[in-house]
C-alpha cells in the first residue's frame, strides 16, 4: 500500500475511533470507502504499534481507545497531510501559472477548464488571479484536469 494513502487511511480511523469509540469495522469501511478487512488490517497494526487499545464491551462488541501514543501520532499525521495539501496547491498553482504565461505569449485572452473539484476550483482562481479569462468553447487553448495534476492541450490551428 502507498505510504500516502497508508497514513491517510490510519489518520481516518484514529480520527473516527477518536470521536466514536464505539464505532464497528463495517461502519469503518463505509467511512473510508474501503473493504472491511482493509480496515482490519490497519486497526490491527495500529494495535500491535500500541497507538490503539481493544476492549470487548459485550459478547459481539468492541470498543476502541487511542493511547496518547495513539494521540501523537494523529497529531503528526494531521500535519503531514497539511503539508501535503499545501504543497500540491502550491504545485498546481505554479504549473497553472506557467501555462497562462505560455497562453498568453501565444495570444491568447481565454482558456478552456475541464474538470471539476478542487483541482479545477485552484485552476479557475489561478487564471482569474493571472487575468485569464475561462471560456467555454472551440479554438482556446484547454487546462484538464487529470486526477491531481493539470495538462495544457493547445488550440487546434495554433
Amino acid at each position: 500500500m502507498e505510504p500516502f494513502l497508508e497514513s491517510t487511511h490510519d489518520l481516518s480511523l484514529l480520527e473516527n475511533i477518536e470521536r466514536h469509540p464505539d464505532v464497528t469495522q463495517a461502519d469503518l469501511a463505509t467511512q473510508l470507502g474501503v473493504a472491511v478487512g482493509t480496515v482490519n488490517w490497519h486497526l490491527k497494526r495500529l494495535i500491535s504499534k500500541g497507538y490503539v487499545t481493544v476492549t470487548r464491551a459485550e459478547r459481539r462488541k468492541l470498543l476502541y481507545m487511542i493511547t496518547p501514543e495513539g494521540l501523537a501520532l494523529r497529531a503528526r499525521l494531521t500535519v503531514d497531510y497539511v503539508e501535503q495539501q499545501f504543497n500540491l496547491y502550491r504545485r498546481i498553482r505554479s504549473k497553472v501559472k506557467e501555462y497562462v504565461e505560455q497562453v498568453k505569449a501565444e495570444g491568447f485572452e481565454h482558456v478552456r477548464l475541464v474538470g471539476e473539484g478542487d483541482v479545477a476550483d485552484i485552476c479557475r482562481l489561478t487564471c482569474l488571479e493571472q487575468g485569464m479569462a475561462i471560456a467555454d468553447g472551440p479554438g482556446v487553448p484547454t487546462l484538464e484536469v487529470r486526477g491531481l495534476s493539470v495538462v495544457l492541450i493547445k488550440a487546434e490551428g495554433k
